[in-house]
């Protein structure tokens, strides 16, 4: 809005349309005023006796003295008027959000052990726990998420970080042919964990007051160094709480046509202690559904407080219409103080 105070723009609707009022109420003075001046113009109509004054120029049926004679009260009448709007503080207000979320430290452990090739999940466990992954990974904000892939060894894939499009590449490198040894080493892959959290910089997108470990495996212990529950002890003095994921049929489901067929069952009791250990919550996912409905509760147990900060840059026009009141009422003072108010109002 650079126009000067006495562009007659101000009083267009579209510039109208841009303002916000301060104090509205002001406003329906105008339509209370506009009402008693009316009558008192209608009254004091009939009260004097005017001068018909049939020479001079023409303005349509009346003659310009006719019509002058609306000039001093209406020079008033606005006056008073756009001294009101000034009152009800027009205002353009520019509005800018920010959202801001500290974000959480989270990290993924995959089983990738040859029990994951399992196919009771389509196409097979390890596919469908890494497309759900994916899909949690792309719904998270501001938050670092890093990745551990364990079989019979445990691997750190990706530390902690919101390159989520980094992060995916590593999650679609998961294989079955990742780690060569055999086996699944659960209290390995806590352990990478934890020392991955403990020893991540905080940095001002993410913060480490919340730290979550998020374990995907068929339970079945076989191989490592470190024992799963004194892993999810040494989780839980650091403050880290453990979700577990259990891929696949449980133990009881298993059948003798199962086992023929020298299939893998899940074995949940030692993700259940585990999760119980380190204060956190274990799930069973038995097909591709439940697997994702098990994500989503996850990602909604676990989100960050989102802080909204809102910037407001007001500009006041007051003084615009404030100029224009002054301007009208000196007018129709200078018209009743000089001879043409007498002329007019004769």
């Amino acid at each position: 809005m650079n126009q000067p105070w006495y562009s007659l723009s101000w009083f267009s609707p579209q510039q109208w349309q841009q303002f916000h009022f301060e104090n509205r109420l002001v406003l329906y003075a105008i339509l209370g005023f506009a009402l008693l001046f009316l009558v008192r113009s209608a009254l004091n109509g009939r009260a004097r006796q005017q001068l018909a004054l049939s020479s001079g120029p023409r303005v349509g049926n009346r003659s310009l003295w006719q019509v002058g004679r609306y000039l001093l009260p209406g020079a008033f009448f606005l006056g008073v008027c756009c001294i009101l709007i000034a009152l009800a503080r027009p205002q353009v207000i520019q509005e800018r959000r920010e959202e801001q979320s500290p974000g959480i430290d989270i990290m993924l452990a995959i089983d990738v052990s040859s029990s994951m090739a399992e196919t009771d999940l389509k196409p097979n466990r390890l596919a469908a726990a890494r497309r759900v992954a994916e899909d949690f990974v792309q719904g998270r904000k501001n938050d670092r998420i890093g990745l551990v892939a364990f079989a019979g060894e445990a691997f750190s894939l990706c530390p902690l970080t919101t390159d989520y499009t980094l992060l995916r590449r590593y999650l679609t490198d998961l294989n079955q042919r990742l780690i060569p040894a055999s086996g699944t080493a659960i209290g390995d892959a806590l352990g990478r964990c934890i020392n991955r959290m403990r020893d991540a910089p905080t940095t001002d997108t993410a913060s480490t007051g919340s730290k979550v470990v998020i374990l995907l495996s068929d339970g079945e212990n076989t191989a490592g160094n470190i024992d799963p529950m004194l892993a999810a002890k040494l989780s839980k003095a650091y403050g880290i709480r453990i979700y577990t994921i259990a891929v696949g049929r449980p133990v009881a489901a298993a059948s003798a046509v199962d086992t023929l067929a020298q299939v893998s069952a899940v074995d949940e009791g030692v993700l259940k202690a585990i999760a119980r250990t380190a204060d956190g919550s274990y799930y069973r996912a038995t097909d591709a559904r439940q697997l994702k409905q098990v994500f989503a509760r996850i990602d909604r147990l676990e989100k960050a407080p989102v802080r909204v900060r809102i910037y407001q840059d007001v500009q006041e026009y007051y003084r615009v219409y404030l100029n224009w009141g002054i301007l009208f009422l000196l007018g129709a003072l200078l018209l009743k103080s000089t001879i043409f108010g007498n002329v007019l109002e004769d």
